[in-house]
């Protein structure tokens, strides 16, 4: 296959964040210059805005770690598996450059591409300066991406800059050693394994220093961390106001994953994971401090697509060899995609800018909308969606629902809640279910996901679903179709305000 160069298609754009934000409430990122802000904005991994049109990939070049994590269980051949570390194919350099190439193709939406694994990149660092090198060449449009540990950071931080990698995402668990010893066995340091608070020390040092570096060079850094109850939940917030200091832009609190079947330390000591309450508490904490991303959605190492789905096994190595590709075709239909999606941002970025018009100009009979009380209290709403900020999803046909938070200050966006497919028939949920798992037992897990949701909003929704959604004390709403995401869900707060509705407290949830 002859391999293009594909031509640089995504302008910089301007102008300020939209209702649903970057990566978090509007003004989060205020203090941001334009120019970065710009960078962010566009960014499917930093953007909760973004991610809804714009999709990444990550390549698995990087085999070999220098640490080792009691949540971590690095796998090569889990394809049904979804979190960090988890890969089906390793790549050379070379092959993850072709892979890169014919997904650009085939899914235009593409922009990014990062490193993430399944070690630590830069404990691989011929392998993954490499892959960046030809990147660089053969695609500068795609941005590019890494995610360290840290530990070797500092040591290439010129590297790093040397290739255009404006953006660097860090693990950061802990400051203190004595809860580092907690999370962190050993690390492999100038040639000798060390071991419990001496190597946390080392560890936490270097990913400080090299945070510091990548600021100095305006490299833009996003923080990473594993949130583990009992061990640093309460440390994270300490952790949050340090980066902020020291100048990352943004933080991603995540769940810590210890299903036993993994295999992981945490895992076969039964060391449990956060609740969907714990983790929000944490964040909003955190938010306090700087920027929360709470889009996250803890990828594998070799992720293809938006957020929320993969089509990683649609570009295995036996796959790519079979593949005919239009290049010319395919980097003009890319060119236009891009376009018309940084257009829509832009369009959609203006409207809060805009001058509210007087209501005599549009409508000199129409009604203002009443204020809501600020007693209201706040609502958590689910919302199935495919993307482009749209409620355009069937309730049966959602592997994930986005939870956002409705009260008289406006919508934020909360977290996600995966969930299994449900319906794999038409346009009626049958109980037909998937993989041998009945319809029945997925619902079941469905509902019991979205708990602490008191409205589920989606395109379209089955008969049986409904009724136990409503027996669980969860409304589904099929009024806003293709509607954007945050008018709908302050349009039903409003409805349940004008109901009164809001000044009870939450009702209970009565189905698990």
């Amino acid at each position: 296959m002859d391999l293009p160069v594909i031509s640089n298609t995504a302008p910089a754009s301007g102008g300020g964040c939209s209702s649903s934000g970057c990566g978090t409430a509007p003004d989060a990122l205020s203090h941001l210059p334009d120019h970065i802000r710009a960078k962010v904005q566009d960014h499917p991994c930093y953007s909760e805005e973004a991610h809804h049109y714009f999709a990444r990939m990550h390549v698995a070049v990087a085999p070999a770690c220098n640490i080792q994590c009691n949540y971590c269980n690095r796998k090569y051949d889990c394809a049904n598996e979804s979190r960090p570390g988890v890969v089906s194919e390793l790549l050379h350099p070379d092959q993850a450059i072709k892979k890169v190439l014919a997904v650009a193709a085939t899914i235009p939406q593409m922009t990014v591409l990062g490193i993430a694994g399944p070690g630590d990149p830069l404990a691989n660092p011929e392998r993954t300066f490499e892959t960046f090198r030809q990147l660089s060449e053969k695609a500068p449009d795609i941005k590019l991406c890494v995610s360290t540990n840290g530990l070797n950071l500092p040591r290439y931080v010129d590297e790093i800059a040397k290739h255009n990698i404006d953006h660097v995402t860090i693990t950061i668990n802990c400051l203190d050693p004595e809860v580092g010893a907690k999370i962190y066995p050993w690390i492999y340091w100038e040639n000798k394994r060390i071991r419990g608070v001496e190597a946390a020390a080392i560890l936490i040092a270097q990913q400080q220093r090299g945070l510091e570096m990548l600021v100095e060079r305006g490299i833009l850094v996003k923080v990473n961390s594993v949130m583990i109850p009992g061990v640093n939940d309460e440390h994270l917030k300490e952790v949050s106001k340090v980066v902020k200091a020291k100048g990352a832009f943004l933080h991603n609190v995540m769940p810590l994953i210890a299903e036993a079947e993994h295999g992981t330390y945490y895992g076969i000591m039964a060391q449990r994971s956060p609740s969907t309450e714990e983790l929000q508490a944490i964040q909003d904490e955190c938010a306090g401090d700087m920027a929360m991303m709470r889009h996250c959605r803890q990828c594998r190492a070799d992720a293809v697509g938006l957020l929320g789905e993969d089509r990683g096994a649609e570009f295995t190595l036996d796959k790519l060899d079979a593949m005919e590709i239009d290049y010319d075709s395919a980097m003009a239909r890319r060119k236009e995609v891009h376009d018309a999606i940084i257009d829509q941002l832009e369009a959609r970025r203006a409207l809060p800018a805009a001058p509210a018009a007087p209501a005599t100009a549009l409508d000199s009979s129409a009604p203002l909308p009443a204020p809501l009380p600020e007693d209201s209290r706040p609502v958590l709403m689910a919302v199935a969606t495919a993307g482009q900020g749209l409620i355009n999803q069937h309730f049966g046909h959602a592997r994930e629902f986005l939870v956002y938070e409705a009260s008289p200050a406006g919508v934020r966006f909360i977290s996600h809640r995966k969930t299994e497919l449900y319906c794999v028939g038409g346009d009626t949920c049958g109980d037909e279910g998937q993989d041998g798992v009945s319809a029945d037992s997925i619902l079941d897990r469905t509902i019991a996901a979205l708990a602490g949701c008191e409205v589920v909003l989606c395109s379209k929704i089955g008969f049986e679903p409904w009724g136990l959604l409503e027996q669980a004390g969860i409304q589904p709403n099929g009024e806003h179709a293709m509607e954007a995401i945050e008018t709908a869900v302050m349009a039903v707060y409003r409805e349940l305000a004008e109901a009164g509705k809001l000044a009870t407290p939450a009702p209970d949830q009565k189905r698990a």
